[in-house]
């Protein structure tokens, strides 16, 4: 079997995940994360749609990972997202993790918002 070494090209891949924690680039970070162009950016959760509406333009794909398991999006988080012009990717945060490293990998702009498992 041969074996490529994946490269980043200087963005964030999603490290691993537990109970109300991510690990992004080296860092443990508790409670929801917004990873995308240029790193980690601050991002309040599912209330807060400001953040996922200020990368639009500089993604071409959001993934938004709803916890352990898929769940509605608030109307207003993806009324405002839609008004952008993003396209929006719903799934479980572990694979809204997992897309988003594959994807990130192959040099796409995308970034990934994600609520942890286990709550917040």
């Amino acid at each position: 079997m041969r074996i490529t070494e994946v490269e980043f090209r200087g963005e964030m891949p999603v490290q691993g995940y537990g109970p109300g924690f991510w690990r992004v680039g080296g860092q443990v970070i508790e409670g929801p994360v917004l990873v995308g162009p240029g790193g980690l950016h601050p991002w309040g959760g599912l209330e807060d749609a400001a953040a996922l509406v200020e990368i639009a333009g500089r993604v071409d794909v959001l993934f938004l990972g709803m916890g352990g398991e898929i769940a509605p999006v608030p109307r207003a988080l993806r009324e405002a997202v839609e008004l952008t012009g993003q396209g929006l990717d719903v799934m479980a945060s572990p694979s809204a993790a997992r897309a988003y490293n594959v994807l990130l990998s192959e040099g796409r702009r995308v970034a990934a918002a994600l609520i942890p498992v286990g709550g917040v």
